[in-house]
């Protein structure tokens, strides 16, 4: 991965962990957020921005990872999936620029529309992606 992604990840995992402190989670689930969402994007080193996360959570499934379904199915606005930890690296990644900075929702879709552009599907379900998580809090 490139230097902008692993900062990125980095990131996401420590938004992962301050979210995962809101919700009183423990120390034992807390560094799992940790571990997660800084392999999160791990799909980046063999895919694109289309199929990363299903590459991703493929390699970490037949390592046995247990939280494989979450990277598989992040970011995915149809996901027949769901879990604390899905929904939380949600929030995490939709808030963390692609330069690892924290900058919120709002930010983040202009980060997004101007990298791939405001008729793009990336665009798009991003949108319909943080709207969704922006009901939830």
């Amino acid at each position: 991965m490139d230097e902008n992604r692993l900062k990125h990840s980095l990131a996401v995992a420590k938004k992962m962990v301050k979210i995962g402190k809101e919700y009183n989670l423990d120390d034992k689930e807390l560094q799992n957020l940790f571990v997660l969402g800084f392999n999160h994007d791990i799909g980046y080193e063999y895919g694109n921005n289309l199929n990363h996360e299903h590459i991703g959570g493929e390699i970490l499934k037949r390592n046995d990872y247990k939280y494989w379904k979450e990277v598989y199915y992040h970011g995915d606005i149809n996901a027949q999936y769901s879990s604390l930890y899905l929904e939380i690296l949600n929030k995490a990644d939709m808030q963390i620029d692609k330069y690892g900075n924290d900058v919120g929702y709002t930010k983040r879709l202009e980060d997004i529309k101007i990298r791939y552009g405001k008729n793009s599907i990336t665009y798009k379900n991003a949108e319909i992606l943080v709207s969704k998580l922006r009901s939830e809090d």
